[in-house]
């Protein structure tokens, strides 16, 4: 299919039949291809987690909607109305608030009056709504007027292009801008369910709803069907109802009045079809299905299936390569996501780096396959570029062909890559060339990382040469994954476009992160710090800090586990500090038995600077430590204080060694206060991990993965 952008900008300059015309080639091309799961796709019709059936133990649902895009449609209005109303339906009317036409009042008022529903149908209908989060946040505060003016619940976006988490900016209680399965659409990820499903609100959901519900459309649109395919019976519509019926799902259809042909004759330009054929579709429900159908409004639909919440849910086992260059077992984020998909079932392969200790190049953990390719460099001896470089591009190369051989005896369907760094998207080559969907996952910019490490500036050549990669990268993907909301504003202003990048934050999984029974009782205070020793996280801040708490605690001590680039440097300034026996440097450990670190320990400490990558860079050991009940200090970052407040952590200037040993001796002298953080962090951890969001992925590969 032509890109969005492309089409959206070339649209104004060619003419509508051509246009139609390439649509209708592609379309006739796609056809051969996706006769599996369209329009028919067996795997969403599995009932999500938490159904309980349809009012009055109704069989299915049947749900009618009609978006109007143009003046035909506007005059097209009534006719369709009458229809439904003398065959006793009704349905929901979408109109675009600032489009070619203006709504009439008293039209809106008519169709309420006679028991139908108004809704809002984008804002322009222009393919521009989702070009960047700012411009979407503008005017989603448009879209929010309209809907209070209107009275109007619902949402549905043109082109039904469409972000699920934006739409948390809309006072909205349904959206329906997705479908259960429709390769024919410009954003062609499906839903895989012909049933509603929550989506929950984030942490920073501005709506205060909790979330929405949304109603994806099974019954294929009259658009595809009669313009682009050029049917000339409902044959199809019919038999996509009948198996939505015996699976007892929602029938809901998105018909265009400006489509449709009233009286024998076309109503306006773009008539593809007779409204009888509409009419014939109603009266089929009818006497096929005289009682076993629950006819609601979007709304009521939306009301009666926000108390059950229910989540999407799937039957095919699935078959997802992972590839990082990075240690697997001290990767959080990369063994949450894995550990996900095998949970569940699906077949996970992971590719990953050896540590060089003694574990198999290949072993299962916890279901999932994991394959150690390379062995890696101590990372305290890459302080050239060079030294840092040429591992990674030796792991690119090296990562591509064993992919290659791995998809060439199991297919993969889905290839999720982490990055850093970003090309190593391209080690995908041969699945994405059979059809396998690839995700980018970044975990870091990295432009910005660079910078940091090898102390670049942000305009040479080669960090510009670095932003050339990231576009090539995001653009490569078929979705890009970004770890906080700050990155991905950068991001989709230089580099993704924003409908086919999603944030994903590094939460915790509770199931690892819990509090642990303590087995330490020798008197001391500890405090902890289990990461990498780079120059960003301030380390040398807190050792700086901590000579002035051991002065007045004698029993403290500090602890580092880690490796990294600044090992060196830190354990040299602990001499020169005379601390030898206070600051103690550990190796780094399995990401499974920090939980029984952080428990051991009485307070840590999250030091990053706020002038440099730190700024933005998410540190997941906050959360961490919250989720085992150590409270946790933490440096002023932008990042960190769009996140957390003063009643979860407790705050200090970045960079003031001072302020951060008065923080320090703060909290150690004051069991109380310690105990108060704890219980908030607990809290807030308990509302804010893994659990609350891994829906959200499981969405996201079940959608690419059709």
């Amino acid at each position: 299919m032509i890109p969005n952008r492309v089409y959206f900008r070339l649209k104004p300059f060619v003419p509508r039949r051509l246009r139609l015309a390439i649509r209708r080639w592609q379309a006739g091309r796609k056809l051969r291809s996706v006769a599996s799961r369209w329009p028919i796709s067996e795997t969403a019709g599995a009932k999500p987690e938490g159904w309980t059936g349809w009012p009055g133990q109704k069989q299915f649902a049947l749900v009618l909607t009609h978006d109007v895009e143009g003046r035909a449609g506007l005059e097209n209005c009534r006719p369709l109305m009458q229809i439904e109303s003398n065959l006793g339906f009704r349905s929901s009317f979408n109109f675009i608030p600032e489009g070619e036409y203006v709504t009439p009042e008293d039209l809106r008022q008519e169709l309420r009056g006679n028991g139908f529903e108004v809704g809002i149908h984008d804002l322009r209908h222009d393919g521009k709504l989702y070009w960047s989060r700012k411009h979407f946040k503008s005017h989603a505060l448009r879209i929010n007027r309209y809907l209070e003016e209107w009275k109007a619940e619902g949402f549905r976006s043109g082109f039904m292009l469409r972000n699920l988490e934006w739409f948390h900016d809309l006072n909205i209680s349904y959206d329906a801008s997705t479908f259960d399965t429709d390769p024919f659409e410009p954003q062609p990820d499906g839903a895989e369910t012909i049933f509603p499903f929550w989506v929950p609100a984030p942490q920073n959901g501005s709506n205060g709803r909790g979330g929405y519900m949304e109603l994806p459309y099974t019954l294929p649109q009259d658009f595809t069907l009669f313009a682009l395919l050029k049917e000339r019976s409902i044959d199809i519509w019919k038999r996509k109802l009948d198996w939505i019926v015996q699976r007892g799902g929602m029938a809901l259809l998105d018909l265009h009045p400006d489509y449709a042909a009233f009286d024998g004759r076309p109503n306006g330009p773009h008539a593809a079809f007779p409204a009888a054929f509409y009419e014939e579709f109603l009266k089929y429900v009818q006497t096929q299905y005289r009682d076993a159908y629950w006819h609601a409004l979007p709304r009521d639909v939306a009301k009666y299936c926000s108390q059950m919440s229910p989540r999407p849910s799937r039957s095919r086992v699935k078959s997802v390569c992972m590839v990082t260059h990075s240690f697997y077992e001290r990767d959080n984020r990369v063994m949450r996501y894995a550990e996900t998909l095998a949970k569940r079932g699906d077949r996970v392969d992971v590719f990953a780096l050896h540590d060089g200790s003694d574990r198999p190049d290949t072993e299962q953990l916890g279901g999932v396959n994991v394959r150690r390719i390379q062995r890696r460099e101590n990372k305290s001896a890459q302080k050239k570029q060079s030294s840092y470089l040429l591992p990674v591009l030796r792991f690119c190369l090296w990562s591509s062909m064993v992919i290659a051989r791995h998809h060439l005896k199991r297919r993969y369907e889905v290839v999720h890559v982490h990055n850093i760094p970003d090309f190593l998207v391209f080690s995908a080559w041969l699945p994405k060339l059979t059809g396998a969907k690839v995700i980018l996952d970044i975990h870091d910019i990295v432009p910005e990382f660079y910078a940091s490490k090898f102390g670049g500036a942000q305009d040479s050549r080669l960090v510009r040469g670095l932003k050339f990669m990231e576009r090539c990268s995001a653009r490569y993907a078929d979705h890009v994954i970004i770890s906080n909301h700050l990155w991905k504003d950068r991001l989709i202003a230089r580099s993704v476009p924003a409908p086919k990048c999603s944030v994903m934050i590094n939460y915790v999984d509770p199931a690892i992160f819990h509090p642990q029974k303590r087995t330490r009782a020798d008197g001391k205070l500890i405090v902890l710090f289990p990461g990498g020793l780079q120059w960003h996280q301030g380390l040398d801040i807190a050792i700086r800090a901590f000579q002035t708490v051991q002065e007045q605690l004698p029993n403290a001590e500090f602890h580092l586990y880690g490796d990294g680039q600044a090992k060196n440097d830190l354990i040299a300034l602990v001499r020169s500090l005379q601390l030898e026996s206070k600051v103690l440097f550990f190796a780094p450990v399995p990401m499974r038995s920090i939980p029984q670190l952080m428990s051991n320990a009485d307070l840590g400490v999250v030091p990053k600077r706020a002038d440099s990558f730190g700024d933005e860079a998410y540190s997941t050991k906050i959360m961490e430590f919250m989720s085992v009940g150590v409270p946790v200090i933490v440096s002023e970052t932008r990042i960190d204080r769009y996140y957390f407040d003063d009643s979860v952590v407790r705050f200090f200037p970045s960079g003031d060694s001072k302020a951060l040993a008065e923080a320090m001796l703060e909290l150690l002298q004051k069991p109380e206060l310690r105990a108060n953080f704890s219980a908030k962090g607990m809290k807030y951890a308990a509302q804010n991990n893994w659990d609350t969001c891994k829906a959200n992925y499981l969405q996201l590969v079940d959608s690419l993965a059709i």
